[in-house]
């Protein structure tokens, strides 16, 4: 049987812990970068937020696995 996973997203509180969890499994580092501004919180509904985030890539190619760090809000 085969799962496809198009993206997903986690928040997590320390990235730079988290990256080489997923890294174990399988998955790449993509990117990281930050998201910040009112158009980034009309994406979430949270109003203007700050936030580090880093891509990962399934070894397929195919899926995502976004991880997300809130800056602000708390």
């Amino acid at each position: 049987m085969t799962i496809r996973m198009d993206n997903v997203g986690i928040v997590v509180e320390d990235l730079s812990a988290v990256i080489p969890f997923f890294v174990d499994l399988g998955l790449e580092l993509e990117g990281r970068a930050m998201a910040e501004g009112e158009w980034a919180g009309r994406c979430t509904g949270l109003g203007d937020q700050r936030v580090e985030v880093a891509m990962m890539r399934t070894p397929d190619g195919h899926g995502r696995v976004e991880l997300s760090r809130f800056l602000a809000p708390t």
